[in-house]
Protein backbone atom coordinates (compact mmCIF):
# COMPACT_ATOMS: atom_id res chain seq x y z
CA UNK A 1 0.00 0.00 0.00
CA UNK A 2 1.44 3.56 -1.21
CA UNK A 3 1.81 6.48 1.24
CA UNK A 4 0.07 9.54 0.91
CA UNK A 5 3.41 10.90 0.26
CA UNK A 6 3.99 8.19 -2.88
CA UNK A 7 0.53 9.02 -4.25
CA UNK A 8 1.04 12.60 -4.33
CA UNK A 9 4.75 12.24 -6.65
CA UNK A 10 3.43 9.69 -8.83
CA UNK A 11 0.39 11.99 -9.77
CA UNK A 12 2.58 15.17 -10.01
CA UNK A 13 4.71 13.46 -12.20
CA UNK A 14 1.69 12.89 -14.65
CA UNK A 15 0.89 15.96 -14.10
CA UNK A 16 4.10 17.92 -14.66
CA UNK A 17 4.07 21.67 -15.15
CA UNK A 18 0.79 21.65 -16.87
CA UNK A 19 -2.05 21.51 -13.89
CA UNK A 20 -2.23 22.55 -10.49
CA UNK A 21 -3.32 19.54 -7.95
CA UNK A 22 -6.11 20.05 -5.71
CA UNK A 23 -6.10 17.73 -3.08
CA UNK A 24 -9.87 16.91 -2.74
CA UNK A 25 -10.00 16.24 1.38
CA UNK A 26 -13.53 15.98 1.69
CA UNK A 27 -14.46 13.46 4.98
CA UNK A 28 -10.50 13.07 5.66
CA UNK A 29 -9.16 13.92 9.22
CA UNK A 30 -6.79 16.28 9.57
CA UNK A 31 -3.94 14.25 10.42
CA UNK A 32 -4.10 12.87 6.64
CA UNK A 33 -4.24 16.09 5.72
CA UNK A 34 -0.95 17.26 7.37
CA UNK A 35 0.69 14.33 6.08
CA UNK A 36 -0.55 15.20 2.10
CA UNK A 37 0.66 19.14 3.32
CA UNK A 38 4.08 18.16 4.65
CA UNK A 39 4.16 15.91 0.91
CA UNK A 40 4.52 19.08 -0.50
CA UNK A 41 0.48 19.70 -1.70
CA UNK A 42 -0.69 23.03 -0.35
CA UNK A 43 -4.07 23.14 -2.15
CA UNK A 44 -6.60 21.27 0.03
CA UNK A 45 -10.33 21.22 -1.88
CA UNK A 46 -13.76 20.71 0.05
CA UNK A 47 -17.02 20.04 -0.50
CA UNK A 48 -18.49 21.12 2.74
CA UNK A 49 -18.36 24.32 4.37
CA UNK A 50 -18.48 23.44 7.66
CA UNK A 51 -16.22 20.83 7.27
CA UNK A 52 -13.32 23.50 5.71
CA UNK A 53 -14.35 25.89 8.47
CA UNK A 54 -13.42 23.38 11.15
CA UNK A 55 -10.01 22.10 9.41
CA UNK A 56 -8.58 25.63 8.50
CA UNK A 57 -7.61 26.55 11.96
CA UNK A 58 -6.06 23.44 12.42
CA UNK A 59 -3.78 23.62 9.49
CA UNK A 60 -0.88 25.74 8.23
CA UNK A 61 -2.12 29.33 7.63
CA UNK A 62 -0.44 29.42 3.65
CA UNK A 63 -2.62 26.34 2.63
CA UNK A 64 -4.91 27.38 0.10
CA UNK A 65 -8.41 25.94 0.27
CA UNK A 66 -10.73 25.22 -2.84
CA UNK A 67 -14.75 25.19 -2.51
CA UNK A 68 -15.78 22.60 -4.70
CA UNK A 69 -19.35 21.37 -3.35
CA UNK A 70 -22.40 23.39 -4.15
CA UNK A 71 -22.45 26.42 -1.91
CA UNK A 72 -25.25 28.00 -0.79
CA UNK A 73 -25.45 31.80 0.08
CA UNK A 74 -26.00 31.68 3.53
CA UNK A 75 -22.90 29.68 3.90
CA UNK A 76 -20.74 31.78 2.47
CA UNK A 77 -20.41 34.41 5.11
CA UNK A 78 -18.09 30.90 6.61
CA UNK A 79 -15.19 30.38 4.82
CA UNK A 80 -14.97 34.47 3.23
CA UNK A 81 -12.31 35.10 5.21
CA UNK A 82 -10.26 32.35 3.73
CA UNK A 83 -11.11 30.76 0.50
CA UNK A 84 -8.69 30.97 -2.41
CA UNK A 85 -10.82 30.03 -4.61
CA UNK A 86 -14.96 28.38 -5.15
CA UNK A 87 -14.85 26.58 -7.92
CA UNK A 88 -18.93 26.10 -8.10
CA UNK A 89 -20.28 29.05 -8.30
CA UNK A 90 -23.78 28.48 -10.23
CA UNK A 91 -25.78 31.99 -10.10
CA UNK A 92 -25.23 35.55 -10.23
CA UNK A 93 -26.95 35.42 -7.18
CA UNK A 94 -23.93 33.80 -5.45
CA UNK A 95 -22.09 35.69 -6.77
CA UNK A 96 -23.60 39.32 -5.12
CA UNK A 97 -23.44 36.93 -2.16
CA UNK A 98 -19.81 36.19 -2.28
CA UNK A 99 -18.68 39.61 -3.26
CA UNK A 100 -21.00 41.13 -0.53
CA UNK A 101 -19.07 39.07 1.89
CA UNK A 102 -15.61 39.27 0.42
CA UNK A 103 -16.02 43.25 0.65
CA UNK A 104 -16.92 42.45 4.17
CA UNK A 105 -13.36 40.55 5.14
CA UNK A 106 -11.74 43.81 3.23
CA UNK A 107 -11.02 41.11 -0.12
CA UNK A 108 -11.18 40.38 -3.51
CA UNK A 109 -12.17 36.85 -3.84
CA UNK A 110 -11.41 34.55 -7.24
CA UNK A 111 -14.53 32.78 -8.39
CA UNK A 112 -15.14 30.04 -11.25
CA UNK A 113 -18.04 29.28 -13.20
CA UNK A 114 -19.32 25.54 -12.89
CA UNK A 115 -20.69 24.79 -16.03
CA UNK A 116 -23.04 21.50 -17.06
CA UNK A 117 -20.78 19.07 -19.65
CA UNK A 118 -22.18 16.06 -18.12
CA UNK A 119 -24.98 13.65 -19.33
CA UNK A 120 -26.62 13.14 -16.12
CA UNK A 121 -28.91 14.64 -14.17
CA UNK A 122 -27.70 17.38 -12.12
CA UNK A 123 -28.68 20.87 -9.94
CA UNK A 124 -26.56 23.94 -9.36
CA UNK A 125 -25.02 24.39 -12.87
CA UNK A 126 -24.68 26.71 -15.61
CA UNK A 127 -25.44 25.98 -19.12
CA UNK A 128 -23.36 27.57 -21.31
CA UNK A 129 -25.65 29.57 -22.80
CA UNK A 130 -26.69 30.57 -19.23
CA UNK A 131 -23.02 31.60 -18.76
CA UNK A 132 -22.84 33.75 -21.82
CA UNK A 133 -25.86 35.91 -20.48
CA UNK A 134 -23.97 35.99 -17.01
CA UNK A 135 -21.11 37.38 -18.18
CA UNK A 136 -22.51 40.08 -20.59
CA UNK A 137 -24.78 41.28 -17.95
CA UNK A 138 -24.36 45.06 -16.97
CA UNK A 139 -25.10 43.08 -13.40
CA UNK A 140 -21.57 41.99 -13.08
CA UNK A 141 -20.29 46.03 -12.88
CA UNK A 142 -21.57 45.94 -9.27
CA UNK A 143 -19.53 43.64 -8.05
CA UNK A 144 -16.02 44.69 -7.78
CA UNK A 145 -14.37 42.65 -4.82
CA UNK A 146 -14.63 39.11 -6.80
CA UNK A 147 -13.06 38.03 -9.56
CA UNK A 148 -14.62 35.28 -12.11
CA UNK A 149 -11.15 33.22 -13.12
CA UNK A 150 -12.64 30.84 -15.07
CA UNK A 151 -14.62 27.39 -15.42
CA UNK A 152 -15.39 24.29 -14.11
CA UNK A 153 -16.96 21.48 -14.86
CA UNK A 154 -17.58 17.70 -13.79
CA UNK A 155 -17.49 15.31 -16.72
CA UNK A 156 -19.99 12.15 -16.88
CA UNK A 157 -19.17 9.26 -14.85
CA UNK A 158 -18.55 6.44 -17.09
CA UNK A 159 -15.08 4.45 -18.34
CA UNK A 160 -16.39 5.63 -22.11
CA UNK A 161 -13.45 7.42 -22.61
CA UNK A 162 -14.26 9.02 -25.53
CA UNK A 163 -16.90 10.86 -24.30
CA UNK A 164 -15.42 12.33 -21.25
CA UNK A 165 -12.86 13.66 -23.62
CA UNK A 166 -15.64 15.22 -25.36
CA UNK A 167 -17.32 16.89 -22.33
CA UNK A 168 -13.45 18.04 -21.28
CA UNK A 169 -12.98 19.55 -24.94
CA UNK A 170 -16.61 21.03 -24.96
CA UNK A 171 -15.33 22.88 -22.25
CA UNK A 172 -12.22 24.36 -23.02
CA UNK A 173 -13.57 25.48 -26.06
CA UNK A 174 -16.38 27.46 -24.31
CA UNK A 175 -13.55 28.31 -22.36
CA UNK A 176 -11.65 30.01 -24.91
CA UNK A 177 -14.93 31.85 -26.55
CA UNK A 178 -15.32 33.09 -22.49
CA UNK A 179 -11.71 34.22 -22.42
CA UNK A 180 -12.23 36.97 -24.96
CA UNK A 181 -14.50 39.17 -22.99
CA UNK A 182 -13.30 41.76 -21.64
CA UNK A 183 -14.73 42.88 -18.22
CA UNK A 184 -13.22 44.19 -15.10
CA UNK A 185 -13.68 41.46 -12.72
CA UNK A 186 -13.19 38.85 -15.01
CA UNK A 187 -9.36 37.29 -15.62
CA UNK A 188 -9.47 33.98 -17.12
CA UNK A 189 -6.66 31.66 -16.32
CA UNK A 190 -8.20 28.62 -14.97
CA UNK A 191 -10.05 25.95 -16.35
CA UNK A 192 -10.71 23.40 -13.13
CA UNK A 193 -11.81 19.49 -14.79
CA UNK A 194 -10.25 15.94 -14.10
CA UNK A 195 -10.99 13.68 -11.45
CA UNK A 196 -8.66 10.72 -9.94
CA UNK A 197 -10.53 8.90 -12.81
CA UNK A 198 -9.89 11.07 -15.87
CA UNK A 199 -7.60 13.85 -14.54
CA UNK A 200 -5.26 12.52 -17.15
CA UNK A 201 -7.51 13.30 -20.08
CA UNK A 202 -8.39 16.36 -19.09
CA UNK A 203 -4.92 17.88 -18.83
CA UNK A 204 -4.44 16.25 -22.23
CA UNK A 205 -7.63 18.58 -22.94
CA UNK A 206 -6.79 21.76 -21.21
CA UNK A 207 -7.35 21.40 -17.46
CA UNK A 208 -5.46 23.72 -15.56
CA UNK A 209 -6.48 21.83 -12.06
CA UNK A 210 -7.21 18.88 -11.41
CA UNK A 211 -9.27 17.63 -8.14
CA UNK A 212 -7.68 14.54 -6.99
CA UNK A 213 -9.00 12.32 -3.81
CA UNK A 214 -8.69 8.78 -3.39
CA UNK A 215 -5.74 8.50 -5.98
CA UNK A 216 -4.46 10.09 -3.11
CA UNK A 217 -5.55 9.25 0.15
CA UNK A 218 -7.83 6.11 -0.82
CA UNK A 219 -11.48 5.46 -0.90
CA UNK A 220 -13.68 7.73 1.22
CA UNK A 221 -13.56 6.96 5.24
Amino acid sequence: MTSIRENIAQIEQKIGNRAKLIAVTKTKPVSLLQEAYDAGCHDFGENRVQEMAEKQPQLPADLRWHQIGHLQTNKVKYIAPFVALIHSVDSLSLLREINKQAAKNGRVIDCLLQIFIAQEETKFVLSPDETRFLLQSDDLDALTTIRIVGLMGLATNTDNEAQVREEFRGLKQLYSELATIRRPNLAFSELSMGMSGDYELAIEEGSTMVRVGSAIFGSRL
